[in-house]
């Protein structure tokens, strides 16, 4: 099995494997990357690895693997996170208590590892009190902190680590994986997550997701548009005359994007949304420019605390 489980990245991989085929392994690996890059796909993979019994590390098979494969559950003594994700900087106080405890012997394996899925937010007081274990880690420690952003991190902190940087996918790879995962999408919206995404795959699917989840509103909305139906119009925007603020706000604020979408899409530049697509396909530049300002004014509007019956009897007359 190996490294597989993780697309692209070939140079980390193999730099890797070769490292654990000598018995190498460090203390610290820092392991940073955009959201969506695969950095929680390759921590635990590497995690693995240490702990395998396997030959072909990680082999996937033997019992520490398939415990580390269900890191949610925490089945693997030996493997712990230090995260508080209800909390927006990870709590100092997790971080001392990994200090402490990384000074008693592992339960089941040679090593014990430490996972800091949100590295950048430790803040100063989280990082000096992990740099004192950084210093002079025991023999069996290993600590994977990962990043969004190393630059977060103090330099005396990043001086101790292994940084794996993750690489983008090459288009063709992240295309073709894309496909396998979402085969009802269209070609265009592959494509078109594909370039916004970086290269990275959880970036890509974030967007394709996202553009799946239409609300009936907004498909009626596009319906109306493209049909230049008024009558379409009043049919939806007469219910959400009785809207509280906040939700309509929310929902012009979802349209206000799909009429940007729509406005790339028709300038020849690719877009995810099948909706803005069809929108571009059905009118002029000139027209969703015309749209788009106006959605924009009704949400400010809203957020100004004009009625949302004002606000929609506004949208019936302008959008016509």
């Amino acid at each position: 099995m190996g490294f597989d489980g993780l697309l692209g990245n070939e140079q980390i991989k193999r730099n890797l494997a070769a490292s654990l085929e000598k018995g190498h392994i460090s203390h610290f690996y820092l392991i940073s990357g955009p959201e969506g890059s695969g950095k929680h796909t390759l921590a635990r993979l590497l995690a693995a690895a240490i702990l395998c019994r396997g030959a072909d590390k990680p082999c996937g098979k033997c019992t520490p693997c398939r415990k580390v494969a269900e890191v949610m559950d925490g089945t693997h003594p030996d493997f712990i996170t230090v995260d508080d994700p209800e909390k927006k900087t990870v709590p100092v106080d997790l971080i001392r208590q990994a200090r402490a405890d990384i000074y008693i012997q592992p339960n089941e394996s040679e090593h014990k590892i430490y996972l800091f899925p949100r590295a950048q937010d430790m803040g100063l007081p989280g990082q000096n009190a992990l740099l004192k274990v950084l210093e002079e880690p025991p023999a069996y420690g290993v600590f994977l902190l990962l990043t969004t952003n190393a630059d977060a991190l103090l330099p005396t902190v990043r001086s101790r680590c292994t940084e794996l940087r993750m690489e983008p996918l090459p288009q063709s790879l992240l295309r073709e994986e894309l496909a396998k995962g979402y085969g009802k999408v269209s070609t265009e919206a592959i494509s078109a997550a594909a370039e916004r995404s970086g290269g990275f795959l959880g970036q890509a699917k974030r967007l394709l997701e996202e553009d799946g989840q239409v609300r009936a509103e907004t498909a009626a909305l596009v319906e109306a548009l493209c049909r230049k139906s008024s009558l379409g119009l009043v049919q939806l925007l007469a219910p959400l005359e009785k809207s509280k603020r906040d939700v309509l706000a929310e929902l012009l604020q979802d349209w206000q994007g799909l009429l940007e979408n729509a406005i790339t899409a028709a300038c020849g530049e690719g877009t995810v949304s099948d909706q803005a697509r069809r929108l571009a396909a059905a009118l002029d530049v000139r027209t969703l420019h015309r749209q788009y300002a106006a959605i924009r004014k009704a949400r400010e509007y809203t957020l100004s605390n004009v009625s949302p019956a004002a606000v929609c009897g506004y949208l019936e007359w302008v959008l016509r």
